[in-house]
This record gives C-alpha cells, sequence and structure tokens, in this order.
C-alpha cells in the first residue's frame, strides 16, 4: 500500500502549456474538449522515425540453426495450406514499423482499426489472425474555412503534408491541399480517448479540437464490444468575422492492405433518425471471409448541415475521382442536398478504390463556438477462423446479425458519446487524482490498455460460440474424430452445490476417474474414450459454463501479439491478466473456465516439436495448454510447436495461481467449486516432475518455460517459486472450499518444498537461477520472485521471510535495474553476479517490458515503492518518452540494451495493471484462510481413493453467487 507523497519521479514532465497555448486550453475548458494534464503528448510535426529491430549474435544463430531449418520448412508447409503460420521469424512487413501510433479505434473484440498520432488510420485487424499495418491515406478528416469578407480561406488535411504513406501516385489524393506543418497542432493520448488541438492551423483565427472516443468503459459488457468510435470537433473562433466552416470525413472501401483493389464494393448514402447520416460502405473480402461494412456518418443539428458524396475514385477513370470532390470542397463547401437520393453504387471493378465522403458545415460566430461530431462504425458480424469455423460477434447479441447494423452503430455511438465519456471520466479520475502516484505512471497505466483493443482481441457471442464450441454431441462428435480424451467425475446436482469427486486407483489415469476396463482403444492412432464419456462432457461442460444470464459474457479471445499469433497465451496471460480481472473480471473468469475445461482432456493427434525434431500429442491430460490455438481456437489448443509444453514447469503453476487469485478477488464460490476439479488436476500432473520426491519440480535442461530459449537444470528459482506459491494457493482454495484433505497434501508438501528451495537456491542475498553446474546458474534473475508476486497480490502469506524478499528485490534493483543505463531502460532478465549481463541465450540478455512491470508490483507488495516506480519509470522512459525509442502503443515483448525490439504490441505489458492492483490490493482481496496453511491442518491422512472430500466442497460451496463483500460489483 503506498503511503505518502514518496515519488522521486518528475511532477511536471508532461505539462499541457509546454505543447499549446494556455490561452488555448483556456477556450476548450468546456464539454471536455480540452485535454486532460495527464497524457501523452506529441506535436503532429514529430518524426515517426523507423523502429529497430533485434538481431541474433552469431553464437545464438548457430545454437538455433536446426530449428530455423525446422521452423522454415513448417511455415512452407502452413503456407502451401492457406495458413500462417502462428510464429514467423522470417517474414518481412513491407511498412516497416515507425514511431507513429497513437489510440485504437473501437471497442474490443470487433476488429479494430488504429489511429497514428499524425492522424493516419493504419493497422486494420478486422479479420481475426491478421494485421494490416500500412496506413490508407484517403482516409481523412479536412476542414475548409471561409469568412465574410472574403479576403481568406483555407483548405487542408487535417494531417502533416510530409508523410510516408502519402505517395505521388495516387490520383487526386496527392492534389488534396495537404497544408498543415504541424508545429502548432498536438496531440494528447489517454485511453480510450486522444485529443489533436490545432491551434492556429490552417486559420490562425480558428482553434480547433478533435476529440476521438472510443466505448472502452470498465464492466459495461455491452457497449465495451462495439465496433465504433466518435470524433468530436470543437471550433472557436477567435476572429472579428464570423467564419464558414466545411470539416470532411473520407473513407476508402478498404479493410487495410491492398483490399481496396479486389473488386466488388458498394457504397450507399443513407440517412437515420436524430440528423445521423452518411454512407455505408459495403466491403466483399477475399478468401471466402465474412464481408465488412463501414459507415460514416455525422449529426445534423440545428446549426450543422450534412452532405455526402457516397462515392469517388482515386483514378482518372473514375466518374468522380478526388479531385473532383476536392474542388467541390473547395468551392461550395459541401455537396448536393440530391446525393442521398441516389442508391447503391456500381460495384467497383477489379483494379480500382471506391471511396466516400460526408461533409458537415456549420457558422461559427465571431468570438463564438460551435460542435461537430462525426462517427465510424465497422459492421463484420461474423468471424471465420482458416479451419472453418464461425462465430458471431458479441455486439451482434444487441444489434443483430445484419451488416446494415453499422447504421445503427454510428446512431448510437452519435447519442450516447457523452454518456461514455462520464463513465470513463468517473473511472480514470480517482487515479488522475492521486497526488502519490508520478505523472508518467497515470497515463502510462491507461494507455498500455491500448492492447486490449489493438491485440487481435475476438469477443464472440455465447449463443453461435454454444454450438460451435461444442456442447453436447458436437462436441463429443469432435472429441471422437480428433483422439480427445475426457475425465468422468460424478456429479451430484440434488443439491444446490457441487458434489464432485473422483474414483481412483493408484495410477496417473486412474486418479483422473478412469477405470482401465471402461477404456476402448482400435488402434496406435485411436483415441481411448471412457464408455461413459457421453455423461461425463453433457455434465461437466455444463458445469463450467457461467450459472446465470448476467454472468455470460461469451467467448473472449486476444493474441499472445500481432507477430506471435496464438489466442490467450496462457504464460503471458499470467502477467497481463490483472488488467482484466480490474476492470472486466467476468471476461476473465470466463478465460479461466475455458483453461479449466482444457485440463481435463487430451488431444491425441501428433505434433512435431520444432525445437528438438522429436513428436508428441498435441494435448496432454492434466497439463494446460500453452494457448487456445490460432486457426481453430477452443478446439485445435497448443498452436505454439516450438518445445513440448506439456513438459513444461510453468503453466499449471499460474493456472493454479491466477484461479485462486481471482477466486479470492471476485469472492465468487461458484467459479470456484467448478474450477476445483481442473485446479486438484493440474497439481497431479505436476507430481511427475518432482523425481527425488522431495516435494519440489525440477526443470529438465531444456528451456521448459515461459522464456523458451533460456534453459534451466535441476530446481530454478522461477519455476520452483511458482510452484512453492500454486500449493500454497490451492491449499487455501482447499480450505475455503472444504477439501480438507487436499488442503492437508498440499501443505505438507509445500514445506517439504520451500526448505528444499531455500537450501538448493539461497545464496545469502538472492536466489540463484538454478541448482545446476552451468555457467549462468548463479544470475540474479529479474523474475525470481514471480511465485511471491501472486502470493502477495493474493493476500497470502509471504513464501519466505521479509529479510529475503526485500534482499533478493534489493539485489534485482542494483543489478538488473540500476546497471543498464542508470535504471532508464527497465530490468534485464539475467545478470552475473560480477555486474554483467547473462548473454547466456538472446532471452537472458533482452529486458522485457511487461516482467519489468511484474517486478515493479512485487517491490509495491514489499514496501519497497520507490524502487518499484524507479524500475517501471525505465519501461516509460525507453518506450514512451520522447527521448525514448518510439514504442508507445505499441509496447514489445523486450527490447536489448541499445534498444532494438522483438515482438511489436505484445501483451505482457499489460502487467503494468499488476502495479495498480498491488496499490489497491488490500480493497481488493478475500481474507486468506483462517488457519495457517503451515501449521497442520487436522485432518484423516490424505488417501487418493478419496481425491476430494465428497462432503467438504458440497457442504462450503452452496450455489451463491457471490461472498458478501466483493470490490466487484454483481447481479446477486
Amino acid at each position: 500500500m503506498v503511503t505518502g507523497n514518496i515519488f522521486h519521479c518528475r511532477k511536471d514532465s508532461w505539462p499541457p502549456a509546454e505543447y499549446v497555448s494556455r490561452a488555448t486550453l483556456q477556450l476548450f475548458d468546456f464539454d471536455s474538449a480540452a485535454p486532460p494534464e495527464q497524457a501523452w503528448r506529441r506535436k503532429l510535426n514529430s518524426n515517426a522515425t523507423i523502429l529497430k529491430e533485434f538481431s541474433v549474435t552469431f553464437t545464438e544463430a548457430i545454437k538455433m540453426m536446426r530449428l530455423g531449418i525446422r521452423m522454415w520448412s513448417y511455415i512452407r508447409e502452413e503456407a502451401s495450406q492457406g495458413r500462417t503460420a502462428p510464429i514467423n521469424p522470417f517474414k518481412r512487413e513491407s511498412c516497416k514499423p515507425s514511431a507513429s501510433q497513437g489510440v485504437p479505434l473501437g471497442g474490443m473484440g470487433s476488429g479494430s482499426i488504429s489511429r497514428g498520432f499524425r492522424g493516419e488510420f493504419r493497422h486494420w485487424q478486422i479479420i481475426p489472425g491478421t494485421c494490416e499495418a500500412s496506413p490508407i491515406m484517403a482516409n481523412q478528416f479536412s476542414i475548409f474555412i471561409s469568412r465574410d469578407c472574403g479576403n481568406k480561406s483555407y483548405a487542408s488535411v487535417l494531417a502533416p503534408g510530409q508523410h510516408e504513406g502519402l505517395g505521388k501516385g495516387d490520383q487526386g489524393i496527392s492534389s488534396w491541399g495537404w497544408n498543415l506543418s504541424g508545429q502548432h497542432s498536438t496531440y494528447h493520448a489517454l485511453f480510450p480517448r486522444a485529443w489533436t488541438i490545432y491551434d492556429g492551423e490552417p486559420d490562425p483565427e480558428l482553434k480547433i479540437s478533435c476529440r476521438q472516443i472510443s466505448p472502452f468503459i470498465p464492466r459495461n459488457y455491452r457497449d465495451s464490444s462495439l465496433p465504433t468510435a466518435v470524433f468530436v470537433y470543437t471550433l472557436v473562433n477567435t476572429g472579428k468575422e464570423r467564419a464558414k466552416v466545411s470539416l470532411l470525413f473520407t473513407w476508402a472501401n478498404s479493410i487495410g492492405g491492398i483490399s481496396h483493389l479486389s473488386g466488388d464494393h458498394v457504397n450507399e448514402p443513407f440517412m437515420g433518425e436524430d440528423g445521423v447520416s452518411g454512407v455505408l460502405l459495403h466491403h466483399k473480402t477475399a478468401k471466402d471471409n465474412p464481408p465488412v461494412t463501414f459507415a460514416i456518418a455525422a449529426c445534423e443539428t440545428q446549426n450543422v448541415n450534412v452532405t455526402v458524396l457516397p462515392c469517388f475514385g482515386l483514378s482518372e477513370g473514375s466518374g468522380i475521382t478526388a479531385k473532383d470532390m476536392w474542388d467541390k470542397m473547395v468551392q461550395d463547401g459541401h455537396f448536393n442536398q440530391e446525393n442521398f437520393n441516389t442508391g447503391p453504387s456500381i460495384p467497383s471493378p477489379p483494379g480500382e478504390t471506391h471511396c466516400a465522403a460526408v461533409s458537415a458545415s456549420t457558422w461559427v460566430e465571431a468570438h463564438g463556438k460551435c460542435t461537430v461530431a462525426f462517427a465510424l462504425a465497422w459492421s463484420s458480424p461474423k468471424i471465420k477462423f482458416l479451419k472453418g469455423k464461425s462465430y458471431h460477434r458479441r455486439y451482434t447479441k444487441f444489434y443483430g446479425t445484419s451488416e446494415r447494423a453499422a447504421s445503427k452503430l454510428v446512431h448510437d455511438a452519435l447519442t450516447n458519446y457523452k454518456l461514455w465519456e462520464e463513465e470513463i471520466e468517473k473511472w480514470q479520475e480517482p487515479i488522475l487524482r492521486d497526488e502519490r502516484l508520478p505523472e508518467w505512471y497515470k497515463f502510462t497505466l491507461f494507455n498500455e490498455l491500448y492492447f486490449l483493443v489493438a491485440g487481435g482481441t475476438v469477443w464472440t457471442d455465447s449463443s453461435l460460440l454454444a454450438a460451435n464450441r461444442g456442447t453436447n454431441k458436437h462436441q463429443l462428435r469432435a472429441m471422437e474424430k480428433r483422439n480427445f480424451k475426457g475425465n468422468e467425475p460424478k456429479i451430484d446436482f440434488k443439491q444446490d452445490a457441487l458434489a464432485e469427486h473422483f474414483t481412483a486407483g493408484n495410477t496417473a489415469d486412474n486418479l483422473y476417474g478412469y477405470d482401465e476396463t471402461s477404456c476402448t482403444s482400435s488402434g496406435e492412432d485411436d483415441a481411448v474414450i471412457p464408455q461413459r464419456r457421453n455423461e461425463y462432457s453433457r455434465s461437466f461442460c455444463t458445469l463450467l459454463e457461467p450459472q446465470n444470464d448476467s454472468d455470460d459474457v461469451g467467448g473472449f479471445l486476444y493474441l499472445e501479439g500481432v507477430e506471435y499469433m496464438m489466442w490467450c497465451t496462457y504464460d503471458v496471460h499470467f502477467y497481463a491478466s490483472y488488467a482484466l480481472l480490474m476492470l472486466f473480471p467476468k471476461i476473465e473468469l470466463s478465460i479461466q473456465r475455458d483453461f479449466a475445461k482444457a485440463v481435463l482432456c487430451e488431444d491425441g493427434r501428433k505434433v512435431k516439436f520444432l525445437a528438438e525434431g522429436n513428436c508428441g500429442i498435441r494435448k496432454a491430460r492434466g497439463a494446460i495448454p500453452h494457448d487456445l490455438g490460432t486457426h481453430d481456437p477452443w478446439h485445435e489448443m497448443n498452436a505454439y510447436n516450438i518445445h513440448d509444453t506439456s513438459k513444461w514447469k510453468d503453466l499449471n503453476p499460474k493456472f493454479v495461481l491466477q484461479v485462486y487469485r481471482d477466486f479470492a478477488a471476485t469472492r465468487d464460490l461458484s467459479f470456484g467449486a467448478d474450477v476445483w476439479p481442473s485446479v486438484c488436476a493440474a497439481m497431479e500432473y505436476m507430481d511427475q516432475f518432482d523425481g527425488d520426491n522431495d516435494g519440489l519440480i525440477e526443470n529438465d535442461g531444456f528451456p521448459d518455460q515461459t522464456y523458451d530459449t533460456w534453459t534451466a537444470h535441476g530446481v530454478s528459482a522461477y519455476c520452483g517459486g511458482l510452484w512453492l506459491a500454486a500449493l500454497q494457493a490451492a491449499a487455501a482454495m482447499a480450505i475455503q472450499l472444504g477439501d480438507m484433505a487436499f488442503a492437508e497434501r498440499c501443505r505438507s508438501k509445500f514445506v517439504k518444498a520451500k526448505l528444499v528451495f531455500e537450501d538448493k537456491l539461497w545464496n545469502g542475498s538472492y536466489f540463484n537461477y538454478d541448482s545446476g553446474s552451468s555457467s549462468n546458474s548463479k544470475s540474479v534473475q529479474a523474475d525470481q520472485l514471480a511465485g511471491q508476486w501472486y502470493t502477495a497480490s493474493s493476500g497470502l502469506p509471504n513464501l519466505f521471510d521479509d529479510f529475503k524478499i526485500q534482499s533478493a528485490l534489493q539485489k534485482i534493483y542494483d543489478f538488473n535495474v540500476m546497471k543498464i543505463r542508470g535504471g532508464r531502460m527497465g530490468a534485464v532478465n539475467g545478470m552475473y553476479p560480477n555486474g554483467k549481463v547473462d548473454e547466456t541465450c538472446m532471452q537472458s540478455r533482452e529486458i522485457w517490458t511487461g516482467v519489468t512491470y511484474a517486478l515493479a508490483a512485487t517491490m509495491i507488495l514489499a514496501g519497497m515503492e520507490e524502487e518499484a516506480f524507479t524500475t517501471a519509470e525505465g519501461i516509460f522512459i525507453a518506450g514512451w518518452s520522447e527521448e525514448g525509442y518510439g514504442y508507445s502503443f505499441q509496447t514489445p515483448e523486450a527490447w536489448t540494451i541499445d534498444g532494438h525490439f522483438r515482438s511489436l504490441i505484445y501483451m505482457r505489458p499489460l502487467a503494468i495493471w499488476g502495479m495498480q492492483w498491488a496499490l489497491s490490493r488490500p480493497k481488493a482481496i478475500l481474507e486468506p484462510p483462517p488457519i495457517n496453511i503451515m501449521d497442520r491442518i487436522d485432518v484423516p491422512p490424505y488417501s487418493s481413493k478419496s481425491f476430494h472430500s465428497e462432503t467438504g466442497v458440497r457442504r462450503a460451496a452452496p450455489r451463491a453467487g457471490c461472498f458478501g463483500k466483493s470490490v466487484f460489483h454483481c447481479a446477486c
């Protein structure tokens, strides 16, 4: 808990007055037109430098040569099937990444479009798993100004003319008025909103504020799914004469890349209710992907007149060219009213582009003000993954499944955006006004949430989701075809509680509820299927679905990163999940339910693992999947195939830790009881990695955890610490659910394992990297206290005494943080005891942004607040500040000490919300169990014959929706 104003960080590092004159700010001090005091800022004429990507050393290249050859072969094989490999290090984008990103548009899970700080629309992710990075330069806002005296007039695109995306060959666009220098215009970002202030550009006597608003509203599971954004222009005339101002919104019928040239695209005007009018752009996608319809619109009022040009082209052969459209606006400031009656356009021929324009014209009196609002929406109601399954997006639950819902979306956006802003401000204001917190942290905390929109997010409606995810006979058929094996718990639904236990013998299979005589197999490649699997599948899948409609938020997927295209990568979600838990807890529980289902299933299809070239099965029973898949999520998990992740040592403990944290935070007994069988199975699965029966798991001498190029031998600080934390969390959860036998078993293991862990790894000041004898075994790992992080976050007793925790954190701070450019880069993953960077492998020498945030959270929980914010500020300085490397709104997984990135737009940096969780933890956590799990639990000795207490869980877990005093709101 932070107490007092203790931070040394600069309090006034980003005052708006350094970017916009105070007089201009005062003019906009109404109706949210002025940017907030805390925001990320850039001048529009700032240089968007090309980002530098990392490269492997010669030694690393030699070590990974065989992996590279196998990966190249695998990528080509996938391409021959029309699929993209989830990881392709050989791919080179035609549009080189640059320091130009800004706040993305829209809510979550319906496709996203990013917008650069200079105004360009880029990074198109309308189709799941695809990202078109190049900007579509026809998509612009422009302004046309004239005054009564007629002496002065201005016509300009509201984006700087010096832009790498502006080519000389686009007929018409290059003839537009690219007159804005950007010297007096600034961009201010506080996700999910952004402000662009034009301080006398292009007209010195007209001040302009453009406010971009997207419906990202915590705990609002309806509006936060909407694919729409609003652009509110506030015009202030400081001159002595009234001014006629026309704002223009142009849009190409494109979903990024060269899709606008594919043909058969149609534009059509529309006039809606409440003065909302515009153009629908119907886009026919390639490769049988579902169609998309865009809507651009403005709101007509008593003072604002809206007109449209439904279709113009970019080539000389077009009926109306971009140049014709521009000349019409320069001359008249509006289009013909009859254009609303033209109906749908002729479909575009291949090779030509259809664009549309919406104009909103108004008079602004001398010293007067006026507001003009535009909206953009895109409706692609159906998602189709490459292996054939389709789902409806979440927003279709409220708007139906027609692409024409785009017109309704823009209408509702233009009529509701003020309510959205009220909710956004109510959410953000307490943090922004907290004087204890450094300014950079406040806006970086919110801006890192960009990933929940721009991270390839998919959010599905539950109705079609249930059909495709295979409840009842559909799932059974998929399981039979695909060699799935399921467990067979005995479930008693006679009481309003879960009574769930396994019949078992002494083998691993029997521990999961199998009777050897009840399985059949007809061959090596055939599934081993329990005879009563139909009964299991119906009951257990029903059990793990939300039990009331208010908790049903559909299915949620987000990518590990736009370069690592795997859905909900679990070892990374471990770091990122704090954001979802704090802001959308029902989504977080939904993801945990998805993984809980997966624990008890097996996919016996053969997979070749690229690191060693060996083969294995896709998904082992009892193992947490690495991810939910790529081309067939929920059905074909573990798209990651570099290593066999069923042998990873961190995934199962991370599942147990996340489940307990979420259970403790939401106080949802129903959730806890539902996932409890999976928690037990995940814990039991790990027994195979305790080779010497000392209670502590060992690593197997290959990169068997999230650091998948960094090998650990024997006991490791990272995986061993996670295991200790998981034992404690499982025991605590067992006590809460009344399973005292399992709690005792975890407790006794914990006591043994902790002694071994400290004996083998504690060296007097920190925990060694591992217990092996390699050159880096004594390295200082930045992430060595990951288990302690979750333990403290969940309100459980510390894993180690305070001296060890603070000593290890101080060592990390002194070595991994401060020895790297004075703490201005973040925490390097590995450091030798002599103060040199551990260059054992690529990842040991990298700085991981999300791990640095997690380390800072651990420091906060240990009472080291000043060190925590200095550590995290290194990520801000290197990644987000003007003196940094330009990674704003595209925070990578890692950078090297010379600032070269690996994997832009990555999930793990959401771990900054782990810091916020640490700051507010006492208000959000369930009290730990009323007994100390270090003391013996007075129950009969554990017996494998009674894996779970049949009466304990039933007695402790009535079907109540939640505990009485939860920080999260519920519908109980």
